[in-house]
């Protein structure tokens, strides 16, 4: 069985909880004393994404999905600065990635790397402070942090997954796929970390209140990739380096952290891997990858 990793300090004793804080406040320095990349999901699923990343010199977000002022108090419930961000990464046009990245980007001056594909067809970005064009296929770096976008079955005009690479780091970021190609497979393969898309569970989609046509959608070729589908993935991707899984994009009214977590434990039998759910109404954990 998938284990939760996390001390859940939210119903204990005030005493306990008070010791419990304050070892969790020691785990997390001496966390920070030696990491080479930090990863912060503070925001997942049709509401919004946006995901922070630092090597401790660069820090960027790849997406910015709710509004500048929530991502803002976000990164702040963290202990992370919005004056600290050098550059906002966009993975394709939907509004739930790219809703607060034009005002972020101005408050901020901050960089904005789209493809050109995403950048004509993102109406709501405003005008940015200034826009870096990238291209799937072809690697870029934000100072140290190197940066792959690949293509994926999404239905917008030109989505991307990416792979950052970093002192020796690499973390792979793949959500609103439809399904897993070769190339979201290739590569996916030896990351540190995994960022996967668990967005819905087949039965309750079928069985639940959306319209027929949002159904289909959901389980197209370029919609979501369902838990069964995550795991199936996971199987293919599974190594003795891979350290964290990160469930994303989970659906509020198809899919529970339960039923996820359930779905891709077979994938993780006899591993080490500690997996994580991201939500959608708070920010994760900081993950300080080593």
């Amino acid at each position: 069985m998938v284990e939760q990793n996390k001390i859940d300090i939210l119903h204990e004793p005030q005493a306990k909880r008070s010791l419990s804080e304050a070892i969790l406040k020691r785990r997390d320095h001496e966390a920070e004393a030696d990491y080479r990349l930090s990863v912060c999901m503070l925001a997942s699923g049709s509401k919004g994404n946006a995901i922070y990343l630092s090597d401790g010199r660069t820090a960027i977000l790849i997406d910015a999905g709710l509004s500048g002022i929530e991502i803002e108090r976000r990164l702040r419930s963290r202990g992370l600065l919005p004056q600290h961000l050098q550059g906002i990464v966009v993975s394709h046009e939907h509004a739930d990635h790219i809703h607060g990245v034009g005002v972020l980007s101005r408050r901020f001056n901050l960089p904005v790397y789209i493809s050109r594909k995403t950048a004509a067809a993102a109406s709501q970005l405003g005008n940015p402070h200034d826009i870096v064009h990238f291209e799937c296929g072809s690697s870029f770096c934000i100072n140290d942090l190197q940066i792959h976008p690949f293509s994926l079955a999404h239905d917008a005009s030109d989505p991307a997954g990416f792979t950052i690479h970093c002192n020796g780091i690499k973390l792979g970021i793949a959500t609103d796929l439809g399904i897993a190609t070769s190339v979201v497979k290739e590569h996916l393969k030896g990351c540190t970390a995994l960022i996967l898309e668990a967005n819905h569970d087949p039965d309750m989609l079928i069985n639940g209140p959306y319209p027929w046509p949002l159904k289909q959608r959901i389980q197209s070729r370029t919609g979501h990739l369902s838990n069964a589908a995550s795991q199936t993935l996971l199987d293919e991707l599974i190594h003795d380096h891979l350290k964290h899984v990160i469930l994303a994009h989970l659906s509020e009214t198809n899919n529970t952290p339960q039923e996820a977590l359930h779905a891709i434990e077979s994938a993780l039998v006899d591993t080490q891997v500690q997996v994580h759910v991201a939500k959608q109404n708070e920010s994760g954990e900081i993950l300080f990858l080593k």
